[in-house]
C-alpha cells in the first residue's frame, strides 16, 4: 500500500525539492500551494501524514491543523517553519501538531522524521488521553459516531455540526466570532453565509437547551458570535 503526504508550502523550490526527496523514499505526495487549497484535499483524500507550513496565505498552518483536529485526531500533522521562537513550537504542539521542524533544514532530518511519524500512523496510535466525546449538563456528544443526547433523546448530527459543537467546546468558555467559525469549520475560500452558523445554534439549542429562549450552553454575544459553557 502506498502511502500519502499531503505537502502544504507556498514557497515553490522548497515543496519541488521536498515533493522529490520524498517520492525517492516511496511516498505518493498531494500538494498543496497554501491553507484552504490544503483543507479541500484532506476533504477529498486520506493521508497518513500532513506536512504543514505555517506561514501559508489564505489559511495559515496553525489554522489548517485546527481544521484537521475537529474531526480527525489521528493523522500526524509536522509544522515547518521559519519561525523558531520556542512559543511559536508551543502553539503548534498545544493545537495538535505532532512534530514541529524549522527552516532552513537538513532533508535527511525531515525525512527522518517523516518516517517515524507515518509508522505511527501505520500503528492507528490512540492516545489514552484523546478526547472522542464530552457531556454537559444531561447532553452528551460523541465526535466519532457523530451521535448525541439530548434533551429530548437521542440525536443523530451531521459532520458539519459535530465540527461546530467541537470549535466551541474546545473553545469553553471563549467568545468565538462568526468569521473565525466559518475559516475554522468551512475552511474554504468561498464561505456560505453567517447566517448558516446562526441556524446551526439555533438547532443546538433545540437538540440541548431546557429553556430555548434563555440558553445555558450555546450562548450569543452581541454582534461577534458565540460561546460555550458546561453549565
Amino acid at each position: 500500500m502506498e502511502l500519502r503526504i499531503l505537502l502544504a508550502e507556498d514557497e515553490e523550490n522548497l515543496r519541488d525539492a521536498i515533493k522529490l526527496n520524498l517520492e525517492m523514499e516511496g511516498y505518493e505526495v498531494v500538494c498543496a500551494k497554501h491553507g484552504t487549497e490544503a483543507v479541500k484535499k484532506l476533504e477529498q483524500q486520506r493521508f497518513n501524514l500532513a506536512i504543514l507550513d505555517v506561514m501559508m496565505p489564505e489559511m495559515n498552518g496553525f489554522d489548517v491543523c485546527r481544521h484537521i483536529r475537529l474531526t480527525d485526531t489521528h493523522l500526524p500533522i509536522l509544522f515547518l517553519t521559519a519561525k523558531d521562537s520556542s512559543q511559536d513550537k508551543i502553539n503548534g504542539l498545544k493545537l495538535g501538531g505532532d512534530d514541529y521542524i524549522t527552516k532552513p533544514f537538513n532533508l535527511e532530518e525531515l525525512l527522518l522524521r517523516v518516517r517515524v511519524l507515518v509508522k505511527h500512523s501505520m500503528k492507528g496510535i490512540k492516545h489514552e488521553s484523546e478526547v472522542t466525546s464530552h457531556k454537559f449538563g444531561d447532553n452528551s456528544v460523541n465526535y466519532i459516531t457523530y451521535q448525541a443526547q439530548g434533551v429530548n433523546g437521542a440525536i443523530q448530527l451531521t459532520k458539519k455540526e459535530v465540527m461546530l459543537i467541537k470549535l466551541l467546546i474546545d473553545r469553553k468558555g471563549e467568545v468565538v466570532s462568526r468569521n473565525d467559525i466559518l475559516q475554522q469549520v468551512w475552511g474554504y475560500d468561498v464561505y456560505p453565509s453567517t447566517r448558516t452558523i446562526d441556524n446551526f445554534i439555533l438547532n443546538f439549542r433545540k437538540y440541548f437547551e431546557k429553556d430555548q429562549r434563555h440558553p445555558v450552553h450555546f450562548q450569543s454575544v452581541r454582534s461577534v458570535g458565540y460561546k460555550f459553557e458546561d453549565s
